[in-house]
């Protein structure tokens, strides 16, 4: 399949046909069958991830006012912007069936910006979410006296009101600067040195930075559990911090995996328009393609959440039995309120069955 078109995979503030991928002379090779494969795989991101999400708000809001985790609040918070994200996939899995055209009617401009104004806020919204919960885990670990107020509920969604707050402004440029051209490409333009730096500095201040800061909290956190190991302490507080630890770690390493090789095809298209460098025709394929592989391994992140939490989360799995029970035992009433109901017709059963409803009423307020 060739195409000399933009590839509209790059969502983020950057507008690819300006990153020159359609070098004069040069037919830039997309992957055979992309416009059936790629909407496959953003069709079930959009499933399995709206599903898992779902599942994981249900499960910490109906049991976690008695779990007492605080880290569950940016759990929470986590869901719900991957949740977010996932309902804009259908429209970009319909565009990718379509060879990257956006025709949406006369929505098609509105949905543009709105999509991608939903996919930089998660990006920015996940990242940040990601870093408090790594000093979350340090306070808990590491300065455990210290940080009674920090780590209290008040502050907790204190910080999760400034971090929505601030996501939501950085996702602002794609607002503005993203719009459907007269090819029908959801595509922005960046032909601005001053918008390109601005984009590279994002990178820097939304990926790079929060890594390093979660670098530097694990490599402390490990560093106190290697030296304070055989500490005299609660063994059973030490196994629920050392638990919540290796969850959170694992979420930061799927997240980083997931994210890097995008950050990094992003960094080099903005450097390489930057520097007006000429690039030759197997060079332009390479991050036409580059991107739009990295840019599925990234979305897959909204997604891999949930699997985390219910293989590795003995705590969730209980929460989930419990309202798995729960939700068992009101139905197992319904049943027997219905086939009681159904057997009576007067005098005595009647009235047996009557409060006998009454009492399963009770049970299920």
């Amino acid at each position: 399949m060739e195409t000399q078109t933009p590839d509209y995979y790059y969502f983020e503030t950057q507008n690819t046909t300006d990153f020159s991928f359609d070098n004069e002379g040069c037919s830039i090779t997309s992957f055979h069958g992309s416009h059936i494969f790629l909407p496959l795989i953003y069709y079930l991101i959009f499933f399995t991830g709206f599903w898992g999400n779902i599942f994981v708000i249900s499960v910490v809001l109906t049991k976690g006012k008695r779990s007492g985790r605080l880290v569950d609040t940016f759990v929470v918070n986590l869901a719900l912007a991957d949740l977010i994200f996932v309902v804009t996939l259908p429209l970009w899995a319909i565009s990718a069936s379509q060879d990257n055209i956006w025709d949406f009617g006369l929505a098609s401009d509105l949905l543009c910006r709105l999509s991608s104004y939903v996919i930089s806020v998660n990006r920015f919204s996940n990242i940040f979410f990601l870093t408090c919960m790594s000093i979350d885990r340090y306070l808990a670990i590491v300065k455990m006296m210290d940080s009674k107020y920090l780590r209290s509920s008040g502050c907790i969604r204190a910080t999760c009101v400034i971090l929505w707050s601030v996501s939501l402004v950085l996702g602002v440029p794609s607002l503005i600067y993203r719009k459907v051209d007269d090819n029908k490409y959801c595509t922005e333009n960046t032909s601005s040195a001053f918008f390109l730096g601005m984009s590279l500095m994002m990178v820097l201040l939304t990926f790079v930075f929060p890594v390093l800061i979660i670098i530097l909290c694990y490599g402390t956190i490990i560093m106190h559990l290697n030296k304070h190991c055989s500490a005299a302490g609660n063994p059973r507080a030490n196994a629920r911090r050392r638990h919540s630890l290796k969850m959170v770690l694992c979420i930061i390493v799927v997240f980083v995996v997931s994210w890097l090789p995008y950050n990094i095809f992003k960094s080099i298209t903005i450097m390489s328009k930057l520097s007006k460098a000429d690039l030759s025709c197997d060079v332009s394929s390479l991050q036409y393609n580059g991107l739009r592989i990295s840019c599925c391994l990234a979305f897959l992140n909204s997604c891999m959440n949930p699997v985390i939490y219910f293989f590795l989360d003995h705590h969730f799995r209980r929460q989930a039995g419990a309202l798995y029970q729960g939700c068992a035992g009101k139905q197992k009433l319904l049943q027997g309120f219905n086939s009681s109901a159904s057997f009576t017709n007067g005098g005595t059963t009647e009235s047996y069955a009557t409060s006998g409803g009454r009492t399963h009423l009770k049970m299920l307020q």
